[in-house]
């Protein structure tokens, strides 16, 4: 019995990408019988590293993973604060608190949905070690002023780009101007089934990265410090490598789209890309100020996928309120209730898009 009710198109919020190209890829690791961190681990380092423009990468088991052992490379710890931003994935404070350290949330700016450096220097006490800007949404911060304060400071810049693989601030890409996490879960804008990466220009913290991703070792049985099981396969690297190929053409797909959606959605405020920035759309983020889980249910029964990221900040989640976090973040807390994040997936079609932006521009109707 055919299902009532169903639009006659459906437009999903995203999906993952996988090709022959990368099932090859992984048959071929297979066939090889090395299958753990191995060779085409490493060639994925180099490659990644090529690309954002840094010296030395380091592959491990996920996004979280990444921030976690960034921080600890850089011998973040109990006694430390890093300032981050609570509008992010909760992994952006976890990764923190598993050090030992302690978060401290700044408020956003509201256009860009990032860090304001203004509230980050008012954050700022003799215990902060480190900024984590996090590059929400595919959008990168504003490096400049953030790397103004942390050279003015003394302090570490760990940057949080798991939603921005190719997003670049002046014409340089993010991830080179501290150390840079990524996250190559199957939706963002590339994938390796699941993984991270770190990008990094120090040597020695590269080292000790390495290390602490594979039980405190550098030669086999010698453990020199304490260190996890955070590795990559050659499995997931295999198709990290592929998909890399197809970064660029896929970032591209997904600007267009987003040029589309801002000449013609009406009604609905719009995310903004400053001139030095360049955007590649992870999520389109648009905001409504009034009924925005009204708007998300017409936008799914219309076909079209709508996701709200995220609805409650990290200070104001119940393990942080537990630990007594009480920040308060106005900018933040205004824009997590009007925020929703509509389809801008490379492989949708110019007819596509016109049937989301037939939808969107509905809703104030």
């Amino acid at each position: 019995m055919a299902q009532e009710n169903k639009p006659a198109r459906q437009v999903a919020l995203s999906k993952p990408l996988i090709g022959d190209e990368e099932k090859q890829a992984v048959l071929k690791v297979l066939d090889s019988g090395m299958i753990a961190q191995g060779p085409v681990t490493e060639a994925f380092e180099k490659a990644f590293a090529a690309e954002v423009g840094v010296p030395h990468a380091v592959a491990v088991a996920n996004g979280t993973a990444a921030l976690h052992v960034a921080l600890l490379a850089h011998g973040i710890g109990p006694g430390h604060e890093v300032i981050t931003s609570s509008f992010s994935f909760i992994a952006s404070g976890n990764s923190i608190v598993f050090t030992g350290a302690k978060p401290v949330f700044a408020d956003i700016d509201e256009h860009s949905f990032n860090l304001d450096p203004a509230s980050v220097e008012a954050h700022i006490t003799p215990k902060t070690r480190a900024i984590m800007p996090v590059h929400l949404f595919g959008n990168p911060c504003d490096m400049d002023a953030l790397g103004a304060l942390a050279k003015k400071h003394n302090l570490v810049i760990i940057e949080d780009a798991c939603q921005a693989h190719g997003a670049a601030w002046g014409g340089k890409q993010v991830g080179s101007f501290g150390s840079g996490c990524y996250s190559f879960y199957p939706t963002k804008n590339m994938t390796s089934g699941e993984g991270g990466m770190i990008t990094l220009q120090d040597a020695s913290v590269a080292k000790r990265a390495r290390m602490i991703r594979n039980h405190g070792m550098q030669e086999r049985y010698k453990h020199e410090m304490i260190g996890f099981n955070l590795r990559m396969t050659d499995l997931h690297a295999a198709i990290g490598i592929t998909q890399l190929r197809k970064l660029k053409e896929r970032n591209e797909a997904r600007r267009r789209h987003a040029k589309y959606y801002s000449t013609r959605l009406k009604g609905v405020v719009l995310p903004q890309e400053h001139a030095k920035a360049h955007h590649v759309f992870h999520q389109y983020t648009i905001r409504v100020a009034h009924q925005r889980d009204e708007a998300v249910k017409k936008l799914g029964a219309a076909g079209v996928g709508a996701g709200i990221y995220y609805p409650r900040p990290i200070h104001q989640q119940p393990f942080y309120l537990e630990m007594g976090f009480r920040d308060s973040l106005p900018i933040t807390e205004r824009l997590a209730q009007e925020v929703i994040s509509i389809p801008v997936r490379p492989d949708m079609t110019e007819d596509d898009a016109a049937y989301v932006v037939d939808v969107v521009n509905a809703l104030g109707a």
